[in-house]
């Protein structure tokens, strides 16, 4: 199946996720079957590229971007845009390897950006009525949903899920914009892409989606990446409230 008869492309990025990986490939193909699902591996010291190699061989929906080493998320789903804007997929999807995102609300998803000319992204959103998420101490809760409250006041967006990782982009958004010019990691790196789509004008729609986490592995979020966040969010909020467009 070439990229003009797929829907979507799926971009996972990958750093020791292979206990995961043949999962979470099921589960987006079992989904969507006609989608094609790209691998951006980090050089996975567990091997994690070499399962999806043989994936790949077997599959022809399934494809490996593999890198020379960690080189961070953002970076990862940039690298993995690129791969997919130069062959041609209408619409690009940002997912996570670890099962914390729900395969089964893909097809909705999807379906909120090709029902819309004007929809440039669709967010799955813990934070919309029908969102919620799984197993989460209070502490937790209330540091997420202000930490995104925050935003949203700050950056004057009508996002409630700024810092969500399970989206689907309208390929022809990210084509418009400069990719080279990307350099955040982790939440921060959603929130500017988010940024990013608000400046064209399109509308982004949130899908509320049952968030849980990761099963297997450990997770590579870090206080670090937590605190550039919230430091760009800042920065970022004055910018646009003093009338520097970004």
């Amino acid at each position: 199946m070439s990229a003009a008869d797929a829907p979507a492309l799926v971009v996972v990025p990958t750093y020791d996720e292979a206990e995961n990986i043949r999962a979470i490939a099921d589960a987006i193909l079992g989904q969507v079957p006609t989608a094609h699902l790209l691998v951006v591996d980090d050089g996975s010291p567990d091997g994690t590229g070499d399962i999806v190699r043989t994936m790949a061989a077997e599959d022809d929906r399934v494809h490996l971007l593999q890198r020379s080493g960690k080189l961070g998320l953002g970076t990862a789903y940039v690298a993995g845009f690129r791969w997919g804007l130069e062959r041609g997929y209408p619409l690009l999807v940002e997912m996570d390897a670890d099962g914390s995102h729900p395969a089964d609300r893909l097809p909705a998803m999807i379906d909120a950006v090709q029902g819309a000319d004007d929809v440039l992204l669709a967010i799955g959103s813990r934070w919309v009525a029908g969102g919620s998420v799984v197993d989460w101490p209070l502490r937790r809760e209330v540091l997420s949903r202000g930490a995104n409250t925050y935003a949203r006041i700050m950056l004057g967006i009508a996002v409630h899920d700024v810092t969500a990782g399970f989206r689907v982009y309208r390929a022809s958004a990210i084509a418009a914009m400069d990719l080279d010019s990307i350099d955040s990691k982790g939440y921060c790196f959603q929130v500017d892409m988010t940024l990013r789509v608000d400046a064209q004008g399109g509308r982004i729609v949130e899908v509320p989606i049952r968030f849980r986490d990761r099963i297997h592995g450990v997770s590579k979020m870090s206080g670090g990446i937590v605190f550039e966040a919230m430091l760009r969010v800042t920065q970022w909020g004055l910018q646009r409230r003093f009338g520097r467009r970004r």
